[in-house]
């Protein structure tokens, strides 16, 4: 016991350190966690820790953050990737396959150990890669999908490798192979290792089928069993089984857990019990996706590292280079072009958590002796740990670069003094700005998008470029003299910035705040606003009027059934909204949760009555 409390004090320790600095120097978190685990790593060595086993067992971060990509992306959306995955993500596999092994002959090696060093190192870190783009925000644009396709390529990918790894064995190493077992830590019991081919690939074609029968089927029962009971850690507990339980089941078959974590991710993401899943799974995968990085940087051996540290760094600097060029070509044929491209360059290049399986499982095969395994094993390390290096490259240099037409732009002067003011000229701010212009009342605009100001002049509309948020920019349009303001801005972090600082400093301002969900009203009034439009809420209950009248009620009945909806839900928000608390998030907040409650078992009945009635009339 004793033991263990040392290890795990050590390691959170040394991420609760390292990681706050690095990311205040601009290192970013997963390099504070690799430095961290470089810097215990004799501590570990001296407590005689088995970091390799440690290092399988935080893995299983990656198998939680792919379930909560899954989460996220709805089937809708990774349909319309489909040309990605194939083209990107298997463009990528295949060539870099190729040059790696080219090159691994040109160094002398058998053709059987340079097929498989160019697969192994053909793959990238997911870990590394979706963390940081998530981080930096920026998953969701063109090189962080393309890169996010190549990374699920690469995860199927792993299944004809593990097929063909023991296809490449060499005779003169078959000895050697019998003493280091199955894959050392990495090993696990394999139900289709026995099979043939044929009777394989249906096997684990009918599980990948089973995981999606249970996301359709039988999750969503279980979490209202469960909800029954009304204990959150119960519900903690089950969304712990259901991901522990895909994985444990892709594992049998010779499947990546992280694959199938993510397809039922994907499964339950139109799922009511969605973000309830998400945030309880958060917690667990991002302590153990720092303990993941952690045991990379502890797993390097320093000692054999001070040895051949030349050779390590010329072949690390290689395989950064070739990935980087078939990147750079697979992005163009593809369509990438200039910020996207250079993302997707630079997101890629290193090899990737799995190689530390590939390479144990490729000496248990007799395809890599043990001592080319150890320097492929600092290979692979020295990539991942520059990987953070090239994120930090591309945000002062390549986005600087291509952002200096819109970044360094100087806000435009402000020459109007107008009782109105308007925080984004997007979707909803545009509608409101034409409005207000149509019935003759005079509305300054501010829009931090140059692009979309530039495209908007070509039709006669005035804007002001500028970031909304700035106090001095608000200055200058008057915003102490103003009567409105209408904050209209995308980003929820942006609304929030704005309506605090509004509502702190002006109190006779009335404020029109965007909110994107029903949360968020919450948060926004807490902070003092009391003008909030749900920007999605108005548009559902005309399609929720447009469903009654598609059911056989009348024009009449149906809007007086909206009514009544939308009666009962601003009442009750309101009251909701009073018990909302800034300090801690909503789930935990006993007052709300209780009032929820009481405001649904007084509420429910009387709304069920007051439609009964009404569609008794409009039959």
């Amino acid at each position: 016991m004793t033991g263990f409390l040392i290890l795990a004090f050590l390691i959170l320790l040394a991420g609760v350190l390292a990681v706050p600095l690095a990311t205040r120097l601009g290192l970013g978190s997963v390099l504070g966690y690799l430095l961290a685990g470089m810097a215990i790593a004799p501590l570990l060595a001296a407590l005689s820790v088995d970091v390799e086993a440690l290092q399988v067992f935080a893995e299983f971060g990656v198998v939680m953050m792919l379930f909560i990509i899954g989460l996220e992306m709805e089937p809708k959306r990774l349909w319309a990737m489909r040309g990605k995955l194939a083209g990107l993500g298997g463009g990528q596999v295949v060539l870099t396959t190729l040059v790696l092994t080219g090159i691994a002959l040109l160094a002398d090696q058998p053709w059987q150990t340079a097929l498989a060093v160019g697969m192994v190192l053909a793959l990238s870190s997911t870990a590394i890669i979706v963390q940081t783009l998530t981080e930096k925000g920026l998953m969701r644009t063109q090189g962080g999908e393309a890169s996010f396709s190549v990374l699920l390529v690469q995860d199927v990918a792993v299944i004809p490798i593990l097929a063909l790894v023991p296809l490449l064995a060499l005779p003169e190493l078959a000895s050697l192979a019998t003493s280091h077992g199955e894959g050392g830590a990495h090993g696990g019991i394999d139900l289709t290792a026995p099979m043939s081919i044929w009777v394989a690939a249906v096997t684990r074609v009918g599980a990948v089928a089973a995981v999606i029968a249970i996301g359709i089927f039988a999750i969503r029962p279980l979490f209202r069993y469960i909800a029954r009971a009304n204990l959150r850690e119960l519900f903690t507990a089950a969304a712990l089984v259901v991901v522990i339980g895909i994985a444990l089941l892709m594992s049998l078959v010779g499947l990546s857990p992280a694959l199938g974590a993510f397809i039922a991710g994907v499964v339950l993401a139109t799922s009511e019990y969605r973000h309830e899943l998400e945030s309880d799974i958060n917690p667990f995968k991002g302590l153990l996706l720092g303990l993941f990085f952690i045991t990379v940087g502890a797993g390097i051996d320093f000692g054999l590292a001070a040895t051949i540290w030349d050779s390590v760094l010329f072949w690390a600097a290689v395989t950064i280079a070739a990935k980087m060029g078939v990147l750079l070509v697979v992005g163009w044929l593809y369509g990438l072009r200039h910020q996207a491209l250079w993302l997707f360059c630079l997101s890629l290049p290193q090899a990737g958590e799995f190689a530390f399986v590939l390479i144990a499982f490729g000496v248990a095969n007799a395809v890599f002796a043990p001592e080319f395994a150890a320097q492929l094993l600092l290979i692979v390390a020295l990539t991942m740990l520059v990987t953070p290096l090239l994120f930090i490259a591309y945000d002062k240099l390549i986005a600087h670069a291509y952002c200096a037409g819109q970044g360094d732009r100087e806000a435009d002067a402000i020459d109007e003094d107008n009782p109105i003011i308007i925080a984004g000229r997007g979707r909803v701010g545009g509608i409101v700005d034409r409005m207000l212009d149509a019935s003759g009342h005079r509305v300054t605009v501010i829009d931090y998008n140059s692009e979309h100001l530039e495209v908007l002049k070509k039709f006669g509309v005035s804007t002001y470029y500028g970031d909304a948020t700035r106090p001095d920019l608000l200055a200058s349009a008057g915003i102490e003299r103003a009567r409105i303001l209408v904050v209209a801005l995308d980003e929820r972090e942006q609304i929030d910035k704005l309506v605090r600082y509004a509502c702190a400093n002006f109190p006779q301002l009335h404020v029109v705040s965007r909110a994107k969900d029903r949360d968020h009203v919450y948060h926004l009034w807490a902070m003092g606003c009391r003008d909030i439009v749900r920007e999605t809420y108005d548009s559902s209950l005309r399609m929720g009027r447009s469903v009654y009248e598609a059911l056989g009620f009348d024009r009449q009945s149906a809007i007086a059934m909206v009514e009544a909806f939308e009666t009962m839900d601003r009442t009750s928000m309101r009251e909701v909204a009073d018990t909302y608390r800034l300090d801690i998030p909503a789930y935990e907040n006993e007052e709300l949760l209780a009032k929820i409650r009481e405001l649904k078992a007084e509420w429910d009945p009387k709304l069920r009555e007051a439609m009964d009635e009404i569609a008794a009339r409009g039959r």
